[in-house]
Order: structure tokens, then C-alpha cells, then sequence
């Protein structure tokens, strides 16, 4: 599921317990009104025979849709990464064949990437596909500029410093200024991971 789409069913999920909240503290309102009417009728109270206060309903339909909100954010960026890792494609697996023909031992017999065998890999397939565009231009050409960056990537400047800086804080890269400009380069564990 991607995370549009688990975005928007968490909106319709939110606006339906928004909605049967509505019309639950709704019925209960009209309900105490009608009670008070009785009661004035009468002349006594019967506030004790209406039943649920709505301030009860609306609060506790705010509460629900704040804590199915607030639950969905938690587990929404787990969500997306694990829903960017995707199978090797046609081209990425005729580019593991040595020049004999023979595959190699990092794609094992189903297809599936042996992650010991080619860790840049790995990374790069539980990557979101942004952050993925910029962090492979930069493992094939270490000390690209962020300028460089944004014409490989096709993001805006913004777009691209700022994934440039959650890579960053993963520590799967680091920028030196150069000018008004950065030089992005792989980190060093990765850089180690690609070399083998």
C-alpha cells in the first residue's frame, strides 16, 4: 500500500468516525430536548431520565479520531518504507550476470537478493523512491553538487536539500560546502558497502 493511498483511507476512516460521532451526539441532543420539553411541561425535571450528555458523544468521537490520527502518524514513515521495498526488476537482475553468463551467488534461485551479498542494494530498495532518486546519482558519482543533484533528480532545490538532509541524518551521506553549493559523497559505511 502505498502512502497515498493509506493516507486517504485513514482520512475517510477519521471522516467516518467524525461523521457517526456527529450524528450519535446529534440524536443524543434532540433526545435531552425533547426530555427538557416533558420536564417543562410537567413542571419538574427529568434530567435524570434523558440518558448520555452529548458533550459526552463529541468528546469521545474527538478522542477517537485523534487517536486513530495520531497512531496512523506513528506508523506512517514505517509504512512507507516498507512499502518501497520492491522486487528487483528485469534490468537490475541482467546487471548481476557476470560477463560468462553464470549469476552470480548474490541473487538466489527465486530471485531474491541475498542482502549480505550486496548491501548498497538492500539500501536502496527500503529507501522511499525520493530518496532513492537522489542517493543513487550520488553512490555513482561521489561529490556531485546539489545543483547536479537537481537535474538528475528532477526536484525542485528544496525538494532536493531536504531529502539531502534526512540522508543526512541517517548517516547514509554527508554534504561539504563548496561555495554556495554542497558536494554530497556517500558515507563511509556505504562507500565500504558498495566496494564489496
Amino acid at each position: 500500500m502505498n502512502r497515498r493511498r493509506a493516507d486517504a483511507g485513514i482520512g475517510l476512516l477519521i471522516a467516518a468516525v467524525l461523521l457517526v460521532g456527529g450524528a450519535l451526539s446529534w440524536r443524543a441532543y434532540q433526545q435531552q430536548r425533547a426530555f427538557d420539553q416533558m420536564g417543562s411541561m410537567m413542571g419538574t425535571s427529568m434530567g435524570t431520565v434523558h440518558g448520555t450528555n452529548p458533550l459526552w458523544y463529541v468528546l469521545g468521537t474527538l478522542l477517537v479520531a485523534a487517536v486513530v490520527g495520531g497512531i496512523y502518524l506513528t506508523v506512517r514513515d514505517d509504512l512507507s518504507v516498507a512499502a518501497s521495498a520492491q522486487p528487483l526488476n528485469e534490468s537490475s537482475s541482467a546487471a548481476s550476470e557476470e560477463v560468462d553468463g553464470s549469476p552470480q551467488s548474490d541473487v538466489q534461485p527465486d530471485g531474491a537478493l541475498n542482502p549480505e551479498e550486496q548491501p548498497q542494494t538492500r539500501v536502496l530498495d527500503l529507501l522511499p523512491d525520493d530518496e532513492r532518486r537522489v542517493l543513487e546519482p550520488v553512490l555513482s558519482s561521489p561529490g556531485i553538487t546539489q545543483i547536479e543533484l537537481r537535474d538528475r533528480s528532477d526536484f525542485s532545490k528544496s525538494k532536493v536539500s531536504q531529502t539531502v538532509s534526512a540522508l543526512e541524518k541517517r548517516g547514509l551521506l554527508y554534504r561539504e560546502r563548496q561555495g554556495r553549493t554542497y558536494r554530497v559523497y556517500p558515507s563511509e559505511d556505504l562507500q565500504q558497502n558498495q566496494a564489496q
